[in-house]
């Protein structure tokens, strides 16, 4: 079942986020942008303070978040992030009332995320997956689109505010399915980058300028989106990475892990995967993915 709808003008909500990090914290610039009462935690308060000078509530919580709101967001980096602001007595389950509304935009385990919706049903609430396809600069540009999983009441209410955040929101299907669709959407990433950057080395070493290599690949019938704007980390990687290079290794395990229960093979996924062990062990785990082209080009015997 699809689902979409034209942004629209939608009444002010009493929203709640926890996990300000590049991408969360993104989320709710825009949330208040658009004139959102907003209440926020995350971990280092510091890192948070112009996200307040912006407007935002500090909760010293993600109880109090979700005590103070009546749509609780929330973006982590793994399955285990998530527990840990869910869980115990000053988790988010903790804070949750009847009635409200918890909405997950974390990539994360999809059968953890559906045992945790049963819980969040227990408290009288009810629980979206709403992970996003895009990053911090497509949210940006009004470009970010949205996958849900949940029941479609929840999502029918829900649907005004993430249209807020991205033009494009589509619900897949029950609890977990939107996680299901991003983890099998992420691997895409690493795949077309690593043929993307093989596709460079060949032409660099056939006598080929890198810049001119780049530029006829990104404008050519190859060129996702992703490839457009990523691309040319091939050339200067960015100083604070987009996606790094651990995050993007959990979600091709994720894939790796949901292929083996389902009897998928996904051979391009698992090569791609132990490049991006060769990248940790070469000590990128913390630069953007595109750093895969160094660890191919060192291969190769190509200097960046």
């Amino acid at each position: 079942m699809i689902e979409n709808q034209t942004p629209g003008v939608i009444p002010m909500a009493n929203l709640g986020y926890v996990g300000l990090g590049l991408m969360g914290g993104a989320v709710a610039k825009r949330l208040l942008e658009k004139g959102h009462a907003v209440t926020g935690h995350n971990r280092t308060r510091s890192k948070v303070q112009w996200l307040e000078a912006a407007g935002m509530r500090f909760a010293q919580t993600p109880r109090e978040v979700a005590e103070a709101t009546d749509m609780v967001f929330s973006m982590v980096t793994d399955t285990k992030a998530l527990h840990a602001i869910v869980d115990g007595p000053d988790g988010i389950l903790a804070g949750l009332r009847p009635g409200t509304i918890y909405i997950d935009m974390s990539t994360v385990d999809a059968a953890a995320s559906r045992a945790l919706s049963v819980r969040v049903a227990a408290a009288g609430a009810q629980m979206l997956d709403a992970p996003v396809s895009g990053n911090h600069i497509t949210l940006k540009q009004g470009t970010l689109a949205i996958m849900v999983g949940g029941q479609a009441e929840a999502f029918e209410r829900a649907r005004p505010v993430l249209l807020d955040i991205g033009p494009k929101v589509t619900r897949v299907g029950a609890n977990g399915l939107a996680l299901s669709m991003k983890i099998a959407s992420n691997l895409g990433l690493a795949v077309q980058m690593l043929a993307f950057c093989e596709a460079v080395l060949l032409a660099e070493k056939s006598g080929i300028a890198r810049s001119v290599a780049v530029e006829v690949l990104t404008n050519s019938v190859i060129a996702s989106p992703m490839i457009k704007y990523r691309g040319p980390f091939v050339m200067t990687l960015p100083d604070e990475a987009w996606f790094n290079v651990n995050m993007m290794q959990k979600d091709m395990n994720l894939a790796l892990a949901m292929g083996q229960q389902l009897n998928v093979p996904l051979p391009t996924t698992a090569t791609t995967n132990e490049f991006l062990t060769a990248a940790r062990a070469m000590g990128h785990a913390d630069k953007d993915f595109a750093v895969i082209f160094d660890v191919l080009a060192e291969m190769a015997g190509v200097k960046r």
